[in-house]
């Protein structure tokens, strides 16, 4: 036999009329009652009509969440949380992978009849976005935008943090020739990155020992490390912007008889899953994803709830992981 919203109300001891506000996601449902709701659902298996719900509240009950690739672990794990946190809420996340905003907005994801919200996960051609979303007064969100907006919601990591702890660990580790490769310009948290690094050696009273401009790939970070190595100028300490620039200065190294820690130390950033498997293991620094996704996911239906709900930025704290790729000098 089919279960009904009757069935629900039963076995969490709630009225329909409570249940019936969870799957609407309202907000005058105490917590504690709408886990029962949820639970009873879970136990029962009860699944409700997508389409009726959609039309009696006038929501489609679908996310849209845009990026730019899904070949990183840390934004893997951000779109996962986002999915699994929408679920728990009833809705669905519709994704859209796209590296320019004209691509995105013609296959005509984000219509407002389309999605009830749209989340942007490190959007590039971020004003086009924010300019055609409120003109369609979609209900969005940015996670990890590249420049600081007050009139948009956004979740930001303290990127400045990071690199400055990154850098003070090196130093603390008794590193003096410090060098950093940064991530692409545009990034806000490239340059906040950066930022950190140079706070820190200045705090130390040292001058940083060289500043390269990479990109997030393994690839740079080979490159430029090469050069380094060809050129007898390659320093005791490395900062990498990124996880994946690390690990292409850790394959230099490695192929050019270049020993990890002892010879050069090396820090990256982001705790992407290569970063504990590869050897020796990557000092990093690592962002939050879970909770940017949790923090994502009750900004959006508040957004939806109350559409006019004043923007908020959100700055999560990262967390320097330390492991075998760095060494005190000796």
């Amino acid at each position: 036999m089919k279960v009904s919203i009757f069935d629900v109300a039963k076995k969490s001891g709630l009225s329909v009329v409570t249940v019936s506000r969870v799957l609407n996601n309202s907000s005058s449902v105490r917590q504690n009652n709408r886990e029962k709701v949820l639970q009873a659902m879970k136990e029962l298996d009860y699944h409700p009509n997508a389409s009726a719900r959609s039309l009696a509240r006038g929501k489609t009950g679908i996310i849209g969440l845009n990026l730019t690739t899904l070949h990183d672990s840390f934004l893997d794990a951000v779109v996962k949380g986002v999915n699994d946190k929408l679920a728990e809420h009833g809705y669905f996340l519709a994704l859209s992978i796209s590296t320019h905003y004209e691509d995105a907005f013609h296959r005509s994801l984000f219509q407002e009849d389309r999605v009830d919200g749209v989340i942007l996960l490190s959007p590039l051609d971020e004003d086009e976005y924010v300019m055609e979303l409120k003109k369609k007064k979609i209900p969005f969100l940015m996670i990890d935008n590249s420049q600081r907006n007050p009139s948009v919601t956004s979740i930001i990591v303290d990127n400045f943090k990071g690199g400055y702890e990154a850098t003070k660990h090196l130093i603390d580790m008794g590193h003096k020739e410090i060098a950093h490769i940064g991530g692409p310009d545009p990034f806000l948290s490239s340059r906040e990155r950066e930022r950190g690094y140079l706070f820190a050696l200045e705090e130390a009273g040292l001058k940083p020992y060289a500043i390269e401009r990479g990109t997030f790939e393994i690839t740079s970070g080979y490159r430029i490390a090469k050069q380094w190595i060809d050129s007898g100028s390659l320093p005791s300490a490395i900062f990498a912007s990124d996880d994946y620039i690390a690990l292409g200065v850790m394959d230099a190294c490695k192929n050019e008889g270049v020993r990890i820690p002892d010879d050069v130390s090396i820090v990256g950033f982001d705790d992407q899953i290569l970063a504990s498997q590869f050897r020796p293991t990557l000092t990093t620094v690592r962002q939050p994803a879970d909770k940017i996704a949790n923090a994502a996911v009750e900004l959006m239906l508040g957004l939806i709830n109350d559409p006019a709900k004043r923007s908020v930025t959100i700055q999560m704290e990262p967390e320097l992981v330390v492991r075998e790729s760095t060494a005190r000098k000796a």
